[in-house]
């Protein structure tokens, strides 16, 4: 039997899925074959199926990483609603007894699929237990979280390329919903997918109707989004920048009349969890969130998405609007935008480095070569998470080498009081590509042309003409403004003054390149043809 027919028959023997997409099919092939895949979906498109369906033909256990403990909870119950072999999550959110129960399984080869954190994989026992069963599937969920350049970047996803070297290098499997080029570079390379299949689809969405109301007046743009939402049927979302502002949107709509209610980080898990399940439940028809809302829900039915305020990156904005119009049917997608906004995301974005702490973890490896991360943080009284972070900065200015026994110092790195230089240098980098996201949110927010347009191009999908479906195109938007270019999107290029960039797409007459070492810039494609300040052509 073909690897197409036993997919299919799968799929419908187990968990009941009489059709599959092409983009599922052609992603679940590439993994029976043995071929390391990189799978870009919108949320909502099953990506999940990618590899529940392999998983059950291909021999070994399948593991699954998965960031948010509510993920690993709806995807574990999910299968155990199907017919599918068993499932198991391990995680902080379940007793220990659980965790011993859920190993003790896994290790006696009753458990197919088990879905565990990344913060787990640098625990070596955990990796004991995952290398005596050698697994033959190693699933990589909210993949762009490796990246950068990604919007949600997570320090412990850089350790699973060394994590799946000590499995036995099983087939590898990065799963995400939003990722430009350069973020899907940079996951190709952070995990070491090797020769790796690349799926990418589904990310025009022509049911939801993009627009962008401006205001100048902070005061304004409230009433202006308390009337838009008032005057609307749910369910729907409301994004916001703080919690401060989720409990006083809530409170308002409220008191309009509107079942509404506030989610942000800083309230009790039972309360979170209550409102979710409102939410779901549509005993609550409007949530004003922060961006802690909305991964891992699955509502088909949300009739509309609202940001009052600027989101920090297309990348957070596309998977926030992803929520809406899952059913297929027409949803509304607002931004209520002003100049201020990015002032205020910049703001956000300048994390200043610890470079006491640099100066710190880099003093004590060099003393004590090979200590664990978790020994690290232990031994200078700081949070994994923290230590976690400062030795990927370190490792990535070349002061400190991570590997699975352990951080190290570099071969000719200098020594920790002068390392701390070359950490701010590398951090000021950083810096900058946040705040160029924030100037990409700004280009999308002032486009002259398709708002659908620009958002497909920014994820590498080219539309023929505009869409007709956004406020540009409701305003008659022209399709003649836009200038021939010989620089095409993923093309590499150099400019004079910042360097290697790779095109990431072409607005009318504006040119969009992510440079290595300052971020997104826009050009004026008139301005660089005629002073010849970008070279391309160069090799990928």
């Amino acid at each position: 039997m073909s690897s197409h027919a036993e997919l299919v028959r799968t799929a419908e023997d187990v968990f009941g899925w009489t059709e599959l997409r092409p983009e599922q099919l052609c992603a679940m092939r590439h993994v029976l074959d043995g071929r390391d895949t990189l799978v870009v979906m919108p949320t909502g498109a099953g990506k999940s199926a990618i590899y529940q369906v392999p998983a059950i033909l291909l021999d070994g256990p399948t593991v699954v990483v998965s960031p948010l403990v509510a993920l690993q909870r709806d995807q574990v119950a999910a299968l155990r609603a199907a017919d599918a072999p068993a499932a198991a999550a391990v995680n902080s959110a379940r007793s220990r007894e659980a965790n011993d129960e859920a190993w003790q399984r896994f290790e006696a080869g009753e458990t197919e699929y088990l879905f565990l954190s990344p913060e787990q994989l640098a625990n070596a026992d955990v990796l004991d237990r995952l290398e005596r069963r050698e697994p033959s599937l190693f699933v990589v969920d909210e993949a762009h979280c490796v990246s950068g350049w990604g919007h949600d970047f997570r320090p412990d996803y850089l350790r699973l390329r060394e994590v799946v070297e000590r499995l036995g290098r099983p087939v590898v499997l990065a799963l995400t919903a939003t990722a430009s080029g350069p973020v899907r570079t940079d996951v190709v390379e952070h995990l070491g997918l090797r020769d790796p299949a690349v799926v990418v689809a589904g990310f025009d969405r022509p049911n939801l109707h993009l627009a962008v109301r401006f205001g100048t007046d902070e005061d304004d743009r409230v009433r202006a989004v308390l009337d838009w939402v008032s005057e609307r049927t749910g369910p729907g979302l409301l994004y916001v920048a703080t919690r401060k502002d989720a409990e006083r949107y809530a409170e308002d709509l409220t008191g309009r009349g509107v079942r509404a209610a506030a989610f942000h980080a800083g309230m009790k898990a039972a309360d979170r969890k209550r409102v979710q399940d409102d939410f779901m439940a549509d005993r609550v028809d409007v949530v004003a969130a922060t961006s802690a809302f909305g991964m891992g829900i699955d509502k088909p039915d949300v009739r509309f998405v609202v940001h009052a305020g600027t989101p920090g990156s297309l990348d957070a904005y596309y998977q926030e609007i992803g929520r809406a119009g899952r059913d297929g049917e027409p949803a509304e997608i607002v931004l209520f935008h002003r100049p201020e906004d990015h002032a205020l995301q910049r703001f956000l974005t300048a994390r200043k480095a610890d470079l006491e702490c640099a100066r710190e973890v880099a003093g004590l490896v060099r003393r004590r070569p090979g200590t664990a991360i978790a020994d690290v943080a232990k031994r200078l009284d700081r949070s994994r998470r923290k230590i976690t972070g400062t030795v990927n900065l370190l490792e990535s200015s070349g002061i400190v080498e991570v590997s699975r026994d352990g951080v190290r110092y570099a071969d000719g790195a200098p020594t920790p009081a002068k390392a701390v230089a070359l950490v701010a240098e590398e951090a000021e980098r950083q810096l900058k590509r946040d705040r160029s996201r924030v100037e990409v949110m700004r280009e999308y927010a002032g486009t002259r042309g398709c708002r659908r347009r620009f958002l497909l191009g920014y994820f590498g999908q080219e539309l023929d003409g505009p869409c007709g479906h956004c406020d540009r195109c409701d305003e008659g938007v022209r399709d003649d403004d836009a200038v021939a270019s010989e620089h095409r999107p993923d093309s590499v290029v150099e400019h004079e003054m910042w360097g290697r960039g790779t095109v990431v797409q072409q607005d009318g007459d504006k040119l969009m390149v992510l440079f290595d070492e300052v971020g997104y810039k826009t050009l004026s494609l008139a301005a660089v043809e005629e002073s010849g300040v970008i070279t391309s052509g160069l090799p990928g």
